[in-house]
């Protein structure tokens, strides 16, 4: 499992390390000098430079992990149509073939429901090869037609073409996560941030950045985590398919 899939303890580990941070600064502070006025200029310099570059950054990561969110809601979605208007081709078919093809596009519609429900990394692994399964023998049901094609024939070959292309778009929209090298570098400038925060506070109040960043990064990784956080894809194209194609 991905590190960032657990949205909770990203939550809790950003607080107490950006919260420790900021104790660190105060502490540092103490022991050697308080900022003389003349000094607290340049200091809220860098302090705002640094404070603007982590707003830039959790901004442009929070839109690199909607987009992605986006794209696997889209990918659900075409993957369900590609489903369905195979289903609907194969009477294009032989009257055999067709039969299987819609036999088996019932058993793999409710596997790629399996896909976007299970957590189980064990589960998961076998939903994977076993739709793996399914697509060598939807392609084995429709390649005898690819032997003598017709215009007809060609749109059921193409539609079952369709069907295997999307399930590949969908995993690689699931594999397409924010970079590990982006969540370190938000740390690292959200703690320069709490140091300078706490080396120039006045008072003790250096415990609200931690929590707005912290709950910054719980929400990012929430969005971005296909499996692990709250906020999850609803395959409601596929479970509304799944329903027709089982009533037919």
């Amino acid at each position: 499992m991905n590190p960032f899939d657990r949205p909770f303890v990203i939550l809790i580990l950003a607080f107490a390390i950006l919260f420790l941070s900021g104790q660190i600064g105060d502490q540092l502070r103490k022991r050697l000098h308080l900022l003389k006025d003349e000094d607290r200029d340049d200091f809220g310099v860098v302090l705002g430079a640094t404070l603007t570059m982590l707003g830039l950054l959790i901004g442009f990561t929070f839109s690199m992990a909607v987009s992605r969110y986006d794209q696997r809601k889209n990918y659900e979605e075409a993957e369900a149509n590609a489903i369905g208007t195979e289903y609907v081709r194969a009477d294009l078919l032989p009257a055999s073939d067709a039969s299987k093809v819609r036999d088996l596009l019932r058993k793999y519609t409710d596997q790629r429901l399996l896909f976007y429900t299970t957590d189980n990394s064990q589960e998961i692994a076998k939903i994977n090869a076993d739709t793996a399964e399914l697509q060598n023998q939807l392609w084995a049901a429709v390649r005898p037609a690819a032997a003598a094609p017709t215009p007809l024939l060609a749109l059921a070959i193409s539609g079952m073409n369709d069907v295997l292309n999307s399930q590949g778009y969908t995993q690689a929209a699931w594999w397409n996560r924010i970079p590990v090298a982006a969540w370190l570098l938000m740390l690292a400038i959200a703690v320069c941030c709490n140091f300078l925060i706490g080396y120039g506070a006045r008072r003790r109040t250096f415990v609200i950045l931690p929590v707005a960043v912290s709950i910054s990064f719980f929400l990012i990784s929430d969005i971005d985590s296909p499996r692990g956080g709250e906020i999850r894809v609803v395959p409601q194209n596929l479970i509304s398919l799944s329903q027709s194609l089982r009533a037919q």
